[in-house]
């Protein structure tokens, strides 16, 4: 099945094809993407999108001198398995095995990591200019797609690129099905025109010899025909030469254009358009539910929702249902999204309330100062962010939200480690660099029903409040339709015991309570990082002999340091994610990994007692 892809082993290999030979190899990888990721799970649509961009990309730059950034980096698989990672995709975002994002410590083709969005462009033109520095001959290219450039750091580099005369390529991956129109045989035949050097040298060559009003006359005349047989664009504007659309799927003119943009000097653009999807009939008619997968039967497809059998709500799930109840009964809440409609459960709501939906693009940053703005004239903005992009728009948080103490609740998904993801996209920091915010409220649900009345208790506090609530499903609490706001800065003993007292920290509440059992301790939910219930904590600190606290967080500046800081002279364990970053895994191992399962706590208890 996979004849000539089996002899393709890295980018040199590749390169050494008859060009009448690539779309086989292009059909090869896309049997082999299909069965590959319906086994392990992953990025599929977009990978599907993006097979023949990375064969022309690796058949035209010398790869890896040439410097290749990916962005969003869950469109690299196709670049993986031609990098030599072929046999380790059955691997792929597993404990030890590879990752599902580019990584440097995993390949030299991997030149920068991009798990979050929008950065490629920034990263490629300092690739380049580092090059011009050193007075190295290699080319930097970053390819930008499924909604990065609506990014505003895409904006800001490209502001800065256009400035510079690096020799940096930009290509637009662009896979929204709306504009695909513009694409076929002519603009393809005018793009590789226009890339040529003839035509470069040519508008060089009147720029030195015109002056004055003729040479305004000529640039007008340029721009007159280059108005009529492509696109209208603002890249030009930027200082790029803008080159496209080109059809992505089409190898010939992929190849060529590229071939002819590699001699060109300085800041290039090529507008690149792709089906997500492609080739795989299901994920072409649905490719936002197969964007993202688990492992599913490449015949049958992935099931209907209705077919799925649901054990118990998630808690985006959660979230999702009590937006839309307090939503349905007070007209200022707003329900705010950085391009995670469904990740973040907020679909439902979008159809039922479409006019106070609002997705604003991959934009963390303006979202969150988006929400100050409607807090400051009454409204109540809910801002559905998950962990790892709330790091993006730390300075919105304080700066705009905090400082002028404005009623923005964050609902924080993901918050704790993530599983296949891995590092990029773990909430692992949010506990330390929220609790040190003036103004703010900062709650872990311990349940799906506690998580429901801490976001109502948000919403009523006029205040800056973050509810933060992990990846999946909960113990299985049933969640009460009747909202009651709790009590602010208080925590429960949800068992009695001796020596030992566990304070936890929202999803560690469950192992916590069996390692309660084992160890015949007091277990505290502690439910509030902050304000911390200081009164609650001192009286375990007078009461027992150790105090242990535990949170999906780094121990570093986490819930636990916030209960040092309560105390004085008290035997304290805190137990919390280590000081590294955490690979991709299966959650509950993963947890286990660092200590933080029913066993890991009890024996990190035992070993401190009998110190």
């Amino acid at each position: 099945m996979y004849s000539l892809l089996n002899t393709v082993n890295n980018p040199e290999e590749l390169r050494k094809l008859q060009r009448e030979q690539l779309p086989q190899l292009a059909r090869e990888l896309r049997e082999f993407l299909i069965e590959s990721v319906s086994k392990t799970g992953g990025h599929l649509s977009s990978n599907l999108g993006t097979v023949e961009l990375t064969i022309a990309l690796h058949y035209v730059y010398d790869t890896p001198e040439d410097r290749l950034v990916w962005d969003v980096g869950h469109q690299t698989y196709v670049h993986k398995i031609l990098t030599g990672r072929r046999d380790a995709m059955k691997t792929l975002r597993m404990a030890g095995g590879i990752a599902g994002f580019p990584k440097r410590e995993e390949s030299p083709y991997d030149t920068f990591g991009t798990g979050h969005s929008s950065t490629s462009i920034s990263a490629a033109l300092g690739m380049a200019v580092a090059a011009q520095l050193s007075g190295a001959a290699r080319r930097a290219v970053a390819i930008i797609g499924d909604g990065a450039m609506t990014g505003g750091m895409a904006f800001e580099a490209l502001n800065n690129a256009g400035a510079m005369n690096a020799n940096v390529l930009v290509i637009l991956n662009d896979n929204d099905m709306s504009i695909s129109r513009p694409v076929g045989a002519l603009n393809n035949y005018l793009a590789r025109l226009m890339s040529g050097r003839f035509y470069a040298a040519m508008r060089r060559g009147s720029e030195k010899v015109l002056k004055g009003p003729f040479l305004e006359f000529a640039k007008r005349a340029e721009e007159h025909v280059k108005g009529m047989v492509t696109p209208s664009t603002l890249f030009e504007e930027f200082g790029f030469n803008y080159i496209g659309p080109i059809d992505g799927h089409d190898l010939n003119a992929l190849i060529e254009t590229l071939s002819n943009i590699r001699k060109l000097e300085g800041p290039q653009f090529l507008h690149v358009v792709t089906q997500k999807g492609r080739g795989y009939a299901l994920a072409e008619e649905d490719c936002l539910l197969y964007h993202g997968v688990g492992k599913f039967d490449r015949n049958q497809g992935i099931a209907a929702a209705a077919d799925r059998q649901v054990i118990r709500p998630t808690y985006t799930q959660v979230f999702g249902q009590w937006l839309c109840d307090i939503a349905k009964n007070d007209e200022r809440v707003v329900g705010i999204t950085p391009a995670m409609c469904e990740g973040s459960g907020l679909t439902d709501f979008a159809a039922r309330h479409p006019e106070r939906y609002f997705d604003v693009g991959i934009a963390e940053q303006h979202a969150l100062t988006f929400a100050a703005g409607l807090a400051c004239d009454g409204y109540k903005p809910v801002v559905a962010i998950y962990s790892t992009f709330l790091q993006r728009a730390y300075d919105q948080l304080i700066h705009d939200i905090a400082i002028q103490n404005l009623p923005v609740v964050l609902a924080i998904d993901r918050g704790g480690l993530v599983g296949a993801d891995g590092a990029t996209h773990a909430g692992s920091f949010d506990l330390s660099f929220l609790r040190c915010i003036p103004n703010i409220t900062l709650m872990t649900p311990a349940d799906e029903n506690e998580c429901r009345q801490m976001l109502y208790t948000a919403v009523t506090l006029g205040t800056p409040a973050a509810v933060r609530y992990p990846r999946g499903t909960g113990p299985g609490v049933p969640v009460q339709q009747e909202m009651q706001a709790l009590p602010v800065g208080r925590g429960e003993v949800r068992r009695e015991g001796k020596k030992v007292a566990i304070l936890a920290f929202g999803s560690m509440l469950k192992p916590a309570l069996e390692a309660g059992e084992q160890l015949d301790a007091t277990v505290v939910n502690m439910r509030f990082v902050k304000p911390m219930d200081v009164e609650l904590v001192r009286r375990m600190a007078v009461t027992h002999e150790l105090l242990v606290t535990i949170e999906e967080n780094v121990v570093q500046g986490g819930a636990g340091s916030a209960i040092a800081e309560c105390l004085s002279g008290i035997e304290l364990l805190h137990l919390g994610l280590p000081d590294r970053f955490i690979e991709q895994g299966e959650p509950t191992q993963m947890l286990a990994d660092c200590g933080l399962d029913a066993a890991g706590i009890a024996a990190a208890i035992n070993k401190k007692i009998t110190k």
